[in-house]
């Protein structure tokens, strides 16, 4: 069996498959090509693979703001939990974040995502906030490691 393996996303291709992962984890906020090519410009984002699979991908939104607050966002396809992919790239996320000066790391999460709740609750995330965007819609959930 193949290991997990990561990859900085580059060009459209990588740009598409981390669209279709987060399009599949967090479909009532799906992303054209050109809104993920914005948000490459300002967060890192990383595809993951086992063998050539695509199984998952990762946003590290830089520290910003008094407290230096990052985001650290770990997403895996269904088909590919429990296998220790998601800890795996929040711990690759989690050290970007704070190689960059994070003081502060938050997430945040689709209220309806059980199973994403969960996974940052076990890694010792609290619920800081919850939300909806300012076009109504799915309830959010914004956590943060005390």
């Amino acid at each position: 069996m193949s290991e997990l393996r990561t990859e900085a996303v580059v060009g459209d291709a990588m740009l598409e498959q981390w669209r279709h992962v987060h399009n599949v984890i967090v479909p009532p906020a799906a992303l054209e090509l050109q809104e993920v090519r914005e948000r490459s410009g300002r967060n890192r984002l990383e595809n993951a693979y086992l063998g050539d699979v695509l199984v998952g991908c990762s946003t590290v939104r830089p520290p910003a703001g008094e407290e230096a607050a990052a985001t650290v966002i770990a997403r895996v396809l269904p088909g590919f939990r429990e296998r220790g992919f998601g800890t795996a790239l929040y711990e690759r996320g989690l050290a970007q974040a704070r190689g960059l000066g994070a003081r502060v790391i938050e997430t945040c999460v689709l209220a309806a995502n059980v199973e994403g709740l969960r996974f940052a609750s076990a890694r010792g995330f609290v619920e800081i906030e919850r939300y909806v965007l300012e076009d109504g819609g799915d309830l959010w959930v914004d956590l943060r490691l005390p």
